[in-house]
């Protein structure tokens, strides 16, 4: 098929247990596939526990990263798209813009999103591999990431446990839903040659106002534990998504307030086991 078509037939799934670092098993993987695109989301995450063990998202961002380029100049893959991060705008004008310098991480873990995004450009000038770099802006919804505030936070509300609040609630962040983000990440494996693109919601909204639509929908209040305020944290994330609209078509589909809404009916529709996740 060419490259961004979806076939309309029943696709066939294979789950590999292994860690992107090691070469050898991805080796195999690929010589037995033949893939025609890679989408690298494989990464540590997460921008305090990257202080605490710095080595291990080097390791994974980077080590990981290199071993699926290289693999994919081996084995003549033409398409790579890269999962980076919003995190890599600190300090910058707002809204983010694609051509902004991103020079100054104040993470590890940011650090780690710009070397693979540095790794990534150099195949593609190298070795002709497309490359498509997407910056996500804080994602959520639906079987979110356990560590970030979304599902944190609806969890503790519900189980009337106090919300660590870093700062006064005033942050802000450019909230995406999971559905918006799987849809431009498919729409990025058309051939685009070497292009770095945001996907956000291009909508920066307040910690405090997340957590009211959450109290809405659960039907609770909150009660709060405020801490200090993260040096790593960035205050506000904002992304300027004209790249997006004009190279794949896509702009966000789901509102903060649905997002919101979807994510708390997941969570009370799964709390069998939800309820289970340590946070």
């Amino acid at each position: 098929m060419a490259f961004g078509e979806i076939k309309k037939s029943i696709a066939i799934l294979f789950f590999y247990k292994i860690s992107v670092e090691n070469y050898n098993e991805l080796k195999t993987i690929f010589r037995e596939n033949c893939p025609e695109a890679v989408i690298n989301l494989a990464a540590r995450t997460g921008v305090r526990y990257s202080l605490e063990n710095p080595f291990i998202y080097l390791s994974t961002n980077n080590d990981g990263n290199l071993n699926l380029l290289e693999l994919c100049r081996e084995y003549v893959v033409p398409k790579f798209v890269l999962a980076s991060t919003s995190s890599l705008y600190a300090g910058q004008k707002m809204p983010f813009r694609e051509n902004l310098p991103a020079n100054t991480p104040i993470s590890p873990y940011a650090v780690s999103k710009k070397a693979a995004e540095m790794m990534a450009y150099t195949y593609h000038y190298l070795y002709g591999l497309d490359v498509t770099i997407l910056r996500y802006f804080t994602v959520y919804g639906p079987a979110g990431r356990p560590d970030m505030a979304v599902f944190r936070f609806i969890k503790w509300i519900v189980e009337d446990v106090p919300l660590e609040i870093f700062g006064d609630g005033c942050q802000e962040r450019d909230f995406t839903h999971i559905d918006d983000i799987a849809r431009g990440t498919i729409r990025a494996l058309k051939p685009l040659g070497s292009e770095i693109i945001n996907l956000g919601n291009n909508h920066p909204y307040k910690l405090s106002e997340v957590i009211k639509l959450m109290e809405k929908y659960i039907g609770e209040e909150a009660r709060f534990k405020y801490k200090e305020f993260h040096k790593a944290d960035m205050k506000t994330t904002w992304a300027d998504i004209s790249k997006a609209r004009g190279l794949l078509d896509w702009q966000p589909q789901v509102n903060l307030e649905e997002g919101i809404k979807r994510t708390v009916e997941w969570t009370k529709n799964n709390w069998q086991w939800v309820h289970k996740i340590k946070v």
